[in-house]
């Protein structure tokens, strides 16, 4: 199934300034990442940071925090253990109008936000804080997409086998430019033109 724009939600999993140079190959996946979350920003999709320990491993890359809508520090490698998934989910909207001059019957109620379901996962260390993430996201019942070419750890071996056991798992593995020209659709998206720029 193609992904689609309006059911996704991007998470940036630990891409913070004292981790990246152990990482391999640290920097391309943090351009992808930034990649993909400034295509994400023009589509008006949520985007989550979070950050593993950050009074020891400092903040997450400046450029990619100032795109995120919040950043959760967390304690645990799962960021769900930390309340990522509440996050996720939309929060019910209260009833709308007078309470004193409406009785509850004719207050009118908002309707809830859509829940986006997808959660496009991308971070570093690929072996322990995302994949801990994803498979708990999983069993909270979201579709995890897990975007391989902005994803990293300090060795490749650790990398692969952690692409290894989230496929295992069911857990779809793309590319940065699977994920954006699945948003886009096509070549006549009103938004094709910048993104292709990105790309180049």
């Amino acid at each position: 199934m193609l992904l689609n724009s309006d059911d996704c939600q991007l998470v940036l999993i630990d891409y913070q300034a004292k981790l990246l140079p152990a990482i391999h190959d640290g920097g391309a996946a943090l351009q992808q990442a930034i990649r993909l979350a400034e295509v994400a920003k023009l589509l008006q999709m949520p985007i989550w940071g979070t950050e593993q320990n950050p009074s020891r491993l400092g903040e997450n890359a400046a450029q990619l925090k100032a795109l995120c809508n919040r950043t959760l520090s967390k304690s645990h490698f799962s960021a769900v253990a930390d309340g990522l998934a509440e996050w996720l989910r939309p929060k019910p909207q209260p009833a709308s109008g007078n309470a004193r001059s409406l009785p509850k019957h004719l207050q009118k109620s908002r309707e809830p936000e859509p829940e986006r379901s997808t959660v496009i996962l991308a971070g570093c260390e690929t072996h322990i804080c995302l994949l801990q993430t994803a498979l708990e996201l999983a069993e909270e019942e979201f579709d995890v997409v897990v975007v391989t070419d902005a994803c990293s750890s300090r060795t490749e071996r650790n990398r692969d086998a952690a692409f290894d056991r989230l496929a295992g798992a069911g857990i779809e593995l793309v590319t940065t430019e699977m994920v954006l020209f699945e948003w886009l659709r096509s070549h006549e998206h009103p938004l094709f033109p910048e993104v292709l720029k990105k790309i180049r």
